[in-house]
């Protein structure tokens, strides 16, 4: 596994696009610290966004996911390159000839994308522990170790949406069509949501609980939005009588959705390269 590994990574550090889009990925992760720098002081309004209460244990865990998941389309660009690139540059064909099986070459693939999402997740978990541990007004072990099941949730949701880029590039072969195959099936999946809600069903639970089924859908569901749990966001529910209380838990069968479709994907994947005459 390590050799596939090494074969990957050897690539992607002689592509300078892919380097640089990699790079600007963890420094994007990094900069969510600047967060803690955003103050407005307009009069006698003084707001300073780090005192709101989003860098209090245990809620980093679930801002910071949730946020930084914005940011892996730069990885996916790269994914989807790093496959394109394959069948431009007909490397693909060279391993093969050097002895790589199909399987072998998936499998480095994959490897590849489980080794992003887990330096991604290593990534958010340290630079959100320095943040919580200057900016949290709770420092307790028991409080700070606590919901940290947001971590693996992230991990999962970027192990699939990889996973769903990986097999995007196979597919379309070259990285801009695969990219627009992705946008058009997030539009699909919208289409698909809309007959749902205003033809078939009447309310919005039958409709999220079949959406729920989807590729997309399913990685969305692994995070809910954080933003109604701040105090001051309820508060003024409270006021216009509003319920902003929501279940914002990491449910296990969300879980399974997703690494089931990530196993589809990476099934998809080889069986594609395994009927094509390269």
């Amino acid at each position: 596994m390590i050799r596939l590994l090494q074969i990957e990574f050897i690539k992607l550090w002689n592509n300078r696009a892919s380097k640089i889009l990699v790079f600007s990925y963890f420094i994007l992760l990094t900069s969510i610290a600047l967060v803690a720098a955003i103050k407005f002081d307009i009069g006698p309004i003084n707001f300073h966004l780090a005192e709101q209460g989003i860098f209090n244990f245990p809620y980093i865990w679930h801002f910071n996911t949730f946020i930084t998941a914005f940011f892996k389309l730069f990885l996916a660009i790269v994914i989807v390159s790093m496959m394109a690139n394959e069948y431009s540059n007909k490397t693909i064909k060279q391993n093969l000839i050097d002895g790589l099986s199909k399987k072998e070459f998936i499998l480095s693939k994959f490897l590849t994308v489980v080794t992003f999402a887990l330096i991604s997740t290593v990534f958010v978990f340290v630079v959100s522990l320095i943040l919580g541990i200057v900016y949290s007004d709770f420092n307790e072990l028991s409080i700070i170790f606590s919901d940290l099941e947001f971590l693996l949730a992230f991990f999962v949701k970027l192990m699939g949406f990889f996973a769903f880029c990986m097999f995007a590039g196979i597919l379309v072969k070259r990285s801009a069509f695969a990219l627009g195959f992705l946008i058009l099936w997030q539009i699909f999946e919208g289409f698909v949501r809309a007959i749902l809600r205003w033809k078939i069903f009447e309310g919005h639970t039958e409709t999220d609980a079949v959406m729920g089924l989807f590729p997309l859908n399913a990685m969305w569901n692994l995070i809910d939005e954080p933003f109604s749990r701040l105090s001051a966001v309820q508060s003024l529910g409270d006021q216009i009588g509003e319920d902003f209380r929501f279940d914002y838990a990491v449910h296990w069968y969300e879980i399974l959705i997703v690494l089931g479709w990530t196993a589809i994907f990476v099934y998809l994947s080889y069986a594609l390269l395994k009927r094509r005459d390269l």
